[in-house]
């Protein structure tokens, strides 16, 4: 019981300091969205959210430092989304449905839209805001389908292929779609969503499926 009684305020401490990290993160991600990179900026930060300098500069040494933990908060749940899709048991062609599946879903959402116009519009003046939403939302995305690629080219379901070159297809054909909102058409609903992941997926099975 002792220990107990010591260990608790640690434990309030700790949740305390967890959820003053998260309030940053949510007014910054607001801020980044509504305001761009540029716009942004930690003294704003400041008055919005309260507080000393020395308490924000505490949880994030920069702006820089500061876009990565709102990039890896807006992509956390959809990575871990693509990793249950690529580990299921499904067959290769129902995998790949699933996956076109979400990452159109992702990409065409208004979340997806506001994320990828605020790094085209800024990445262009500030490199290391294309820099971090690669190394934090793309890259971990493009590792996962790489690998479960691999995978399929060891059981013999997918011809001898550069694995990253299947990535860079698929996801290709994926991509285009999302332009839609962007060039101003309506965003796609759940069924035009299907029909494009069947689409694709038919497309890249007979590029690269072993016997077809």
């Amino acid at each position: 019981m002792e220990q107990d009684t010591e260990t608790l305020p640690v434990t309030r401490r700790e949740s305390r300091k967890q959820d003053r990290r998260q309030a940053i993160v949510d007014a910054a991600r607001t801020s980044f969205l509504e305001h761009g990179y540029a716009g942004t900026s930690m003294s704003g930060l400041l008055k919005t959210l309260g507080g000393s300098k020395a308490t924000l500069w505490g949880y994030f040494r920069s702006k820089e430092d500061l876009f990565a933990a709102v990039v890896e908060e807006v992509s956390l749940q959809f990575r871990a989304e693509i990793q249950d899709v690529l580990a299921t048991k499904a067959d290769l062609e129902c995998t790949l449905i699933a996956f076109c599946r979400a990452f159109l879903r992702k990409i065409t959402s208004p979340d997806g839209q506001a994320t990828w116009r605020l790094v085209v519009a800024e990445s262009g003046r500030f490199p290391e805001v294309g820099k971090i939403f690669h190394e934090r939302a793309a890259r971990p995305v493009q590792g996962a389908l790489q690998a479960f690629f691999a995978r399929q080219i060891a059981s013999g379901a997918l011809i001898e292929e550069d694995p990253a070159v299947m990535v860079e297809a698929l996801m290709g054909l994926c991509i285009g779609q999302h332009m839609r909102a962007i060039w101003g058409f309506e965003r796609l609903n759940d069924a035009e969503i299907d029909v494009y992941a069947l689409r694709f997926t038919h497309i890249f099975m007979r590029a690269y499926a072993r016997g077809t």
